[in-house]
Parts: C-alpha cells; sequence; structure tokens
C-alpha cells in the first residue's frame, strides 16, 4: 500500500460587506488590486433596489471586515434535515496588495432534536503573509452511517451515534515567497460512540476504537508544510497549492495508542482564457491520506468526506469508503454564464479509491459526478453561492456552500 501511495504522491464565505463596497478593491491572481466595474453581484442588485449609494474609494491598506450569512435546509448525517447557518467574516491584517484575505467560518447546524453542530474554522494571514494561522475547533452531535473498511459490506451499512470534539491549531512561518513551513496541535476525543444493530467491531473487523460505549481520545503535534501561490481559499483564482501535514499522536500526550498519519493535497488552476474579467478556468484536486501505524482509531481512519473542510467526494455519501489508506482526485470545470460574472455554472467529476482489508491494497475506484450553479455574492472577495447536484452508484444529493469547493 506504501508503494502506492508514493506512487501516486510523484503523480501528482465570505463576505457581506458593512460599507458598500468599492469595486476597485478586488483581488487578482498576482495579488495586485484590477478593476472590478463590469462585475455585478447580488450586492448591486440590493443596492438598485434600495437606491443605497456606493461609498467613497478606500486606500488599499485601510483594514475593513466584511460579513456573510446564509441560511439553508439540508439533509443531516444519521438522517433527517437540520437549518444550517453558515457566517463568515473575512478581512485583511495588511495592505492587501502584500496581504491574503483572512476569514473566520461559524457554521451551526441543528435539527432541534438530538443532532446539532457548532464547528469554527479559522485560516489566518498575517501582515505580508508572513504567517498564516489555521484553526478548525469544533463540538459536534455527530450520528453517521458507516459501510465497515475497503469498499463496504456490499450495501450493509450501520449507524454510529456519538458526541465529537475536535482542536486543531497550526502556525506556519514563510521560509521563501510562497513557501511556509511550521507545527501544529490536534485533539480527536469521540464521546460514547454507540452503534445501532450490530456491533461496530464484529462488523467492520477492525479492533481499534470500535468497543461501544467507550471514548477516544487521540493527541498529537503536526508538522506543516504549504505551498500556496492562491490569494483567496473561498473562490481560488488561478495558482497551486500543496499541503503536507504528518501528524503524530504519542501516549504520552493522552492518546489512548502510538500512531501517525501522513495527508498530501495537491491543487492546480488552470485558465482556460486571457480575460481577466471572465472566469473559464480548470480546477484539478487531489489528495492522498495514508495511516503510518495499525493502532488508529476506527474514527481516525481515512474517510471520504472527511478531509479537512469537508468538502471532498461530492455525489457521494459522507464515510462511505473508509480504509488504512485513500487517494482521492477531482477535476472541475468553472465558466461564467454571463458577462458580468452575476451567473455561472460548473461540471465536476470525482473518483475515490480506499485500501482493502484483504492484503490492505487499492483495488476499487469509485467514481461520481455532478454540475451545479454559481450566483455571485460579493465581487470584491470573489464569493459565490454555489448550488451543486452530484450523483454515484446507490446516492445522489445537493450540497450548498459559501465559496468553492476547493
Amino acid at each position: 500500500m506504501h508503494k502506492t501511495f508514493y506512487l501516486f504522491l510523484l503523480l501528482f464565505i465570505t463576505t457581506f460587506s458593512l460599507r458598500a463596497q468599492n469595486a476597485s478593491n478586488a483581488i487578482s491572481a498576482n495579488n495586485q488590486v484590477r478593476d472590478t466595474a463590469i462585475k455585478r453581484d447580488l450586492i448591486d442588485i440590493a443596492k438598485s433596489l434600495f437606491k443605497i449609494k456606493p461609498k467613497p474609494r478606500i486606500d488599499t491598506g485601510e483594514k475593513r471586515i466584511y460579513f456573510s450569512a446564509l441560511p439553508i435546509g439540508a439533509n443531516v448525517p444519521g438522517g433527517g434535515r437540520a437549518l444550517i447557518t453558515s457566517t463568515s467574516a473575512g478581512f485583511y491584517l495588511g495592505n492587501r496588495k502584500t496581504t491574503n484575505i483572512s476569514n473566520v467560518t461559524f457554521t451551526p447546524y441543528s435539527n432541534f432534536k438530538s443532532r446539532f453542530g457548532l464547528p469554527l474554522r479559522s485560516n489566518i494571514w498575517l501582515k505580508d503573509n508572513s504567517w498564516n494561522i489555521l484553526g478548525d475547533t469544533r463540538f459536534l452531535v455527530y450520528p453517521q452511517y458507516t459501510w465497515g473498511l475497503g469498499s463496504g459490506h456490499n450495501d450493509d451499512k450501520i449507524l454510529i451515534d456519538y458526541k465529537y470534539v475536535r482542536f486543531y491549531q497550526s502556525a506556519l512561518k514563510r521560509i521563501k515567497p510562497y513557501m511556509y513551513v511550521g507545527l501544529g496541535y490536534n485533539l480527536d476525543y469521540f464521546i460514547n460512540a454507540k452503534t445501532s444493530g450490530a456491533d461496530l467491531e464484529q462488523f467492520s473487523g477492525y479492533a481499534y476504537g470500535t468497543t461501544a460505549g467507550k471514548n477516544e481520545f487521540s493527541s498529537g503535534v503536526s508538522l506543516n508544510l504549504l505551498y500556496d501561490t492562491r490569494n483567496n481559499s473561498i473562490n481560488p483564482l488561478p495558482g497551486c497549492y500543496l499541503n503536507i501535514i504528518l501528524r503524530n499522536n504519542p501516549v504520552y500526550l493522552g492518546s489512548k495508542t502510538n500512531w501517525q498519519s501522513l495527508y498530501v493535497d495537491a491543487r492546480k488552476y488552470i485558465p482556460l482564457n486571457k480575460k481577466a474579467h471572465q472566469q473559464n478556468v480548470l480546477a484539478l484536486w487531489t489528495y492522498a491520506w495514508t495511516g503510518l501505524s495499525s493502532a488508529i482509531p476506527y474514527l481516525n481512519l481515512p474517510s471520504i468526506g472527511w478531509d479537512p473542510y469537508n468538502r471532498s467526494g461530492r455525489g457521494i455519501e459522507q464515510n462511505r469508503y473508509r480504509g488504512k489508506g485513500l487517494i482521492y482526485f477531482e477535476s472541475e470545470y468553472r465558466r461564467d454564464i454571463t458577462n458580468n460574472g452575476l451567473l455561472g455554472f460548473v461540471v465536476f467529476a470525482n473518483a475515490t479509491a480506499v485500501t482493502e482489508t484483504e492484503k490492505n491494497r487499492f483495488r476499487n475506484i469509485h467514481p461520481a459526478v455532478g454540475s451545479g450553479l454559481r450566483l455571485k455574492f460579493n465581487k470584491s472577495s470573489n464569493t459565490n453561492i454555489a448550488v451543486d447536484y452530484g450523483l454515484s452508484k446507490g446516492y445522489s444529493g445537493f450540497m450548498i456552500n459559501l465559496g468553492e469547493a476547493f
């Protein structure tokens, strides 16, 4: 499995303005200010309807906060529907010509019964991009189905009900243009995990983290390497991204077992024309995730949809494929429908492979396809409302987000 993994490595939203937006303050691929006067978004439409006059132009060094909120109803893992509200704050901590936009996102959900979640994520860029500070804190009551390891027990599944606390924080220092290195701390606490029906250990054939009613605690440090030529993670413009995370969870930091994992994420955004005012981009995303030891708790094993931002596997039910190793690839074509950028569309396809329990090798590929519409929410931050529909064997569903999937 590790030979396959290393070979693979070789192959290779946020913003609603508190003030009227200034069209001259959008950021281009090289971090330079470019004119967006010909663009239109929902804020422009609102200003036209309510006859709001724009504010004076602001200096590119002025600090400013943008907010957005998008309440939606959606399916939740384990069945049923919930109210989800995505609220984001975007801001610059330095001159926007030399500093990427930072953002903090809070996405609580509840079905007003037994399921709710409080996830808070942050991506902070300090002045002149000297540091990148990343955070992911969650408290979830999070029932979800599992199909066991590998490609699943045909279509047999059981429901796992548990509470989950996550606390991930990392700080990366720029060592050369676009390249960062740093350390992080990662805590996962799965509380009182119970299944309905079959016993999880018997169902999965896996011995770690599968005892009913027990708590599983993992605490560890990570070594992080980042290369990122993008300037806007909400809707990346042409550029590339590489993130490598090596995580170690020793017993002396509180973990029940000693275990390690490696996560490698690579993305490329290819412009298909030279018109700066019109989006016509091919986006490619791949990641590989593998356990480097045998005693990883079941819920910490690589699983589709459990990438850091839970955006992979559109068209596949979250958690459908789990194994000691996972490889993922997705491509998406993004194109404006209207010349003013208000409406756009995407088409995408992805494929997932996980290691099977026999000989721990990759054997099956699980594809999904889909398409979606884009509505420009804020042209200054290039934030879209994204409505996607994806399908795969035995599953289909809609997804609504602020910002792109990757």
